[in-house]
């Protein structure tokens, strides 16, 4: 008979797998019950902090929307309406909330606009604004290649456009050939814009609105008014336009020469030579 032989059972076998497994199963079931209540607490706490992240978005809100802008002022503006003005400052939805303008104007002036030195921009309070305009200060216009070319009280040219601005007189009877924005207009006699700034204030003062001012050779001065031309000459100016206001409204629709060249307060007399 062969010898009987003694074997040494070994772990591995399909048995020794599905305890194991049952083991492994056991295990991973327990640990997944102790993970539960850790995901339970995050969820809560994620909850909460979504609900402080809404109340604070919420709080946010209700804080900006009573800083709306609802009163502008407009100051210093002539040359654009306080519509116009407004439209360049406040750009966009956001602009109408006085803490968002605070910050984005804070130290700082809005440039490079036509006939416009600078604007600068002032919360008052939650709900008003005010819009300070410093233009620049043009005194006429010359017509040059088809542009409108327009200059200040020392003849700098300020500003080439290609639109005619109301209010401002053209200037014919200086010549030059050429223009260098930012520089002064080339003519013969540089004393004829102090006369231009003088003519223009008057002009101001009085209230008057002239389509544009002539100079012959000899520096006299003839005002167009549609189809009236006034021929003031080069002296007295105040007397003759301060009578030329009270004038003017009698001309209406008419076409002529008013002759106001040799008038004083004594001379007082003017003639009205129509076409």
């Amino acid at each position: 008979m062969a010898a009987k032989k003694n074997f040494k059972l070994m772990n591995g076998g399909k048995a020794d797998e599905k305890k194991k497994s049952k083991k492994s199963s056991a295990a991973a079931g327990s640990k997944k019950m102790a993970a539960a209540p850790k995901i339970g607490r995050g969820k809560k706490a994620a909850g909460i902090v979504l609900l402080l992240a809404a109340l604070l978005l919420g709080a946010s809100i209700y804080v900006i929307s009573q800083y709306k802008v609802e009163n502008i002022t407009v100051e210093g503006n002539y040359h654009y309406s306080s519509d116009e003005i407004i439209e360049m400052v406040l750009t966009d939805r956001l602009s109408y909330n006085s803490i968002y303008l605070s910050l984005k104007y804070r130290n700082r002036e809005i440039k490079n606009i036509p006939f416009i030195q600078t604007m600068s921009v002032r919360v008052l309070s939650k709900d008003t604004v005010v819009i300070s305009v410093y233009e620049k200060t043009v005194a006429g216009y010359v017509e040059y290649m088809g542009r409108f070319l327009y200059f200040d009280r020392d003849g700098i040219v300020v500003e080439s456009s290609e639109t005619r601005t109301a209010g401002i007189p053209q200037v014919t009877g200086v010549s030059f050939d050429h223009v260098v924005l930012y520089e002064a207009l080339p003519v013969e006699d540089p004393t004829i814009f102090r006369q231009i700034l003088s003519i223009t204030q008057l002009l101001s003062k009085y209230e008057i609105v002239t389509d544009k001012i002539y100079f012959n050779e000899a520096n006299e001065i003839t005002l167009y008014f549609d189809q009236v031309r006034v021929r003031l000459g080069n002296s007295g100016l105040e007397e003759k336009i301060m009578r030329l206001s009270a004038i003017l409204p009698e001309l209406e629709g008419e076409s002529g020469v008013l002759q106001m060249e040799n008038y004083t307060e004594e001379k007082s007399q003017v003639t009205f030579e129509r076409d």
